[in-house]
């Protein structure tokens, strides 16, 4: 990517045209967010493409002065891929929902995070189809009521993260949108990641779903029942700092300072270990019991598509005997007629 810097302010990534989400709704804070960290990576935006699929979350590249393309549904992850491999040079990034990228475009999605193409990936997770006026989604709660579940859905929902861990992701982190500071952080740091970042962003939808991140949103709860992650800190939460999390055997534990736990007691967080484990563990954390973790959870190097693509592409430029259309066509199998 072009090293070249350049001072933005967040407003300098807001296009012209009217925002159309619903007012309440938990986009216009990931807008807000997705705007501060463009402007912190100072680099001009002529470089950014956001590509989205269908769904509320969709009409995000409307909003943003920089290139776009409103794709169609469970497709983003493809085009974005295309859009990244043939102009390596551009910060691509995918705007997506959890009916979006995991029900009609699960195949994509998972796809796209095992090549390690070098994209960031945005899921918007409300658990519910907010377009379509309220059906259940592949992120649902067991036993949801909705418009297609009226007596409570029966079916396990998906953990994004650990769809994402599964299918040997290497970049993924959760914040939520009422938190602005923390996803401004977590989205500028998946830009900087060299690889597939995924960053489930838990929104909340007014009008379908409301309330329902309501315990790790509020003021009154929000510390008790969520963990802000970082990378060499240890894992200590709680409204007074004074819980933790340590490893019981093969399983994570939550357990409460002093009587003789010390701060040294607690597990510190290590986002860069190659070994999924831990964060599996972290990405599956749930209410009651756990804390929801946010943050930065799993960030590992690796060799991405894009690059290992376009180096083949040279060194076969390089190597290749073939030079013209003719040259392909006399190669391989072929014959001639008698």
């Amino acid at each position: 990517m072009n090293q070249e810097t350049v001072e933005y302010s967040p407003k300098d990534f807001k296009s012209d045209q009217e925002v159309r989400w619903c007012p309440g709704c938990g986009d216009h804070a990931v807008l807000s967010a997705v705007t501060r960290a463009l402007a912190e990576l100072k680099i001009p935006k002529e470089q950014f493409a956001f590509i989205s699929g269908i769904g509320c979350s969709s009409r995000f590249p409307y909003y943003l002065d920089t290139f776009g393309f409103h794709s169609i549904h469970g497709r983003a992850s493809a085009i974005a891929s295309g859009v990244k491999v043939a102009n390596p040079d551009l910060s691509v990034w995918q705007i997506t929902g959890d009916g979006d990228s995991m029900a009609i475009g699960g195949n994509h999605f998972i796809h796209a995070i095992r090549r390690n193409i070098d994209i960031n990936i945005i899921l918007f997770n409300n658990e519910i189809y907010g377009l379509t006026k309220g059906q259940y989604s592949p992120t649902s709660q067991k036993g949801a009521v909705t418009k297609t579940s009226p007596f409570g859905t029966v079916e396990e929902p998906f953990n994004p993260g650990e769809l994402v861990i599964g299918a040997k992701g290497k970049f993924f982190a959760r914040t939520i949108d009422t938190n602005v500071k923390l996803s401004t952080e977590i989205y500028k740091m998946a830009a900087l990641h060299e690889g597939t970042s995924v960053v489930e962003t838990l929104q909340n939808c007014v009008i379908f779903n409301d309330g329902v991140h309501k315990l790790l949103s509020d003021r009154e709860t929000r510390d008790d029942y969520t963990i802000v992650l970082r990378q060499g800190e240890p894992m200590i939460f709680g409204k007074d700092n004074d819980k933790g999390l340590v490893l019981d055997g093969l399983k994570l534990k939550v357990v409460k300072l002093g009587n003789g736990i010390s701060e040294k007691d607690i597990l510190v967080h290590d986002a860069q270990e190659n070994n999924p484990g831990v964060h599996l563990m972290l990405a599956n954390m749930k209410n009651p019991g756990f804390p929801v973790a946010l943050g930065v959870i799993r960030s590992v190097a690796a060799p991405t598509y894009d690059m290992a693509l376009n180096g083949q592409i040279t060194k076969v430029k390089k190597e290749t005997k073939i030079k013209n259309v003719d040259d392909l066509i006399r190669t391989g199998s072929t014959w001639e007629s008698q």
